[in-house]
């Protein structure tokens, strides 16, 4: 089931860069004092319109007409309960907070959690797929002319420009800022209506 959600996340990513279009998107943003985050959901449907089981492709068509074709392993237990008509309805959301840490203290470092969910064998095809990055950082430079920081992050040192003059006031050389990346994607497939 897993690879049958990645194949069809290829479908969401498509749907994402505009080939196939999302039929709904939303956008949230907030800020308070040392913390900003900023989240995006999109829904999409599609309608099956063609499977290849000698190698097993499934080819969708999105609300603008776009077709993409994705390829679904043999680890998909649930590959023969598709049809041509049903419907594919797939959400995608991610969030980004950033915060800051002030004084640091904490350990320079990137973790990750992941976790997949499938249905059961004999189910219509359906699952979600997550994961969740945490990056802690150290502030090392600081330009009030440009409003930028730069930290220093346990692969990288990158430079990011601060819009908000009071959130820059806030920061410090020696701060830490810690920001998650949560992202998800979930697909269930409905028997095409009779």
């Amino acid at each position: 089931m897993e690879k049958l959600i990645a194949a069809i996340a290829m479908f969401a990513l498509a749907a994402v860069s505009g080939v196939v279009g999302a039929q709904s998107s939303t956008v949230v943003g907030g800020a308070a004092p040392g913390k900003v985050g900023i989240g995006k959901t999109m829904d999409v449907t599609a309608t099956i319109t063609a499977i290849d089981k000698a190698n097993r492709e499934i080819t969708l068509k999105g609300p603008e007409g776009n077709e993409v074709t994705v390829a679904a392993s043999a680890d998909v237990k649930n590959f023969d309960k598709l049809k041509v008509g049903d419907q594919v309805m797939a959400k995608y959301a991610r969030a980004l907070v950033v915060e800051l840490k002030k004084g640091g203290g904490m350990t320079v470092s990137r973790s990750e959690q992941a976790g997949t969910k499938g249905a059961r064998p004999g189910e219509q095809p359906a699952g979600i797929v997550a994961r969740q990055v945490t990056i802690v950082a150290d502030v090392v430079d600081l330009d009030p002319a440009k409003q930028t920081v730069t930290l220093r992050g346990p692969q990288r040192t990158v430079t990011l420009d601060i819009s908000d003059p009071e959130q820059f006031k806030r920061i410090a050389k020696g701060d830490q800022v810690e920001a998650t990346y949560t992202e998800a994607f979930a697909v269930a497939v409905e028997p095409a209506k009779k």
